[in-house]
């Protein structure tokens, strides 16, 4: 199982290392990554492998959420099929 992390926010440093951190917590394997900066922008896309989290899937979407809010940035975290689902024509 996998899941879709997105962050976006005014760049700063540590981003990727506090986002990395979170995930490792709760035992999320980034897969794979891709960021880029747009003027002042930072903007990052990670596919994690979820399938031996140490939590409920809802638990990391939070500790997310509450990462970013204290951080100035926009994290959110959706299950690939949801994604999927989202975004088939």
């Amino acid at each position: 199982m996998r899941a879709v992390l997105t962050v976006v926010g005014k760049d700063q440093v540590g981003i990727l290392a506090k986002v990395a951190q979170q995930c490792a917590q709760c035992n999320a394997n980034i897969t794979e990554v891709t960021q880029t900066v747009l003027q002042d922008l930072f903007c990052m896309i990670m596919l994690v492998d979820i399938s031996a989290l140490n939590c409920e899937l809802a638990q990391l979407v939070e500790t997310m959420a509450q990462l970013g809010e204290r951080s100035g940035l926009s994290i959110h975290v959706m299950h690939e099929d949801i994604f999927n689902s989202m975004h088939r024509i």
